[in-house]
C-alpha cells in the first residue's frame, strides 16, 4: 500500500488470520481480495465474503505460467458465482491459469468477471493487442 497499490489479494491458504489480514488491507485504505488455489473447496472462503471486494479463483497450481487450464475448476466458479449472489455485495469473480480464446468463454460463462492471461497473450504469436482481441471474441 506504501508503495501506491490500491488493491491486495491474499490467499485464503496463508497461515495467518485471514480475516484480521483483510481488515488490515481495508485499514490501508486497499480494496482486499482472497484467491483460493485449485485443491481448496469453494467453501472455504464463505467466512470472508463480507470482508472482501474480489475473489480470485486460481485454475492451475500458482507459480509458474503456461499450465493447462483445469476444467473441472468450472464448478467452483459456478459455487462461488451463487456464493456472491447469496450476500448480494458488489464482488469481483477473478479467474487466473490457462486462459485463451478457448477457456476465456467458459469462465466468463461460469460467472467470471475479471480474466488474467499470460502466456496466451505474451507468448502468442501474434501481436500482443491481436492476442488480447482473441480472448474478447465469442466463439
Amino acid at each position: 500500500a506504501e508503495a501506491g497499490a490500491d488493491n491486495l489479494t491474499i490467499h485464503v491458504e496463508i497461515l495467518g488470520d485471514v480475516g484480521a489480514t483483510l481488515e488490515q488491507i481495508h485499514a490501508l485504505g486497499c480494496s482486499a481480495g482472497i484467491s483460493v488455489r485449485p485443491g481448496t473447496p469453494a467453501e472455504a472462503l464463505a467466512p470472508y465474503l463480507e470482508q472482501v471486494d474480489l475473489i480470485l479463483v486460481m485454475t492451475v497450481e500458482p507459480g509458474f505460467g503456461g499450465q493447462s487450464f483445469q476444467a473441472d475448476m468450472l464448478g467452483k466458479i459456478r459455487t462461488l458465482k451463487a456464493m456472491i449472489a447469496e450476500v448480494r455485495r458488489p464482488i469481483h469473480l477473478e479467474v487466473d491459469g490457462g486462459i485463451d480464446a478457448a477457456t476465456a468463454p467458459l469462465v466468463t460463462e461460469a460467472g467470471a468477471n475479471l480474466l488474467v492471461a499470460g502466456t496466451s497473450v505474451f507468448r502468442a504469436d501474434v501481436p500482443v493487442a491481436m492476442a488480447i482481441d482473441r480472448l474478447r471474441q465469442r466463439p
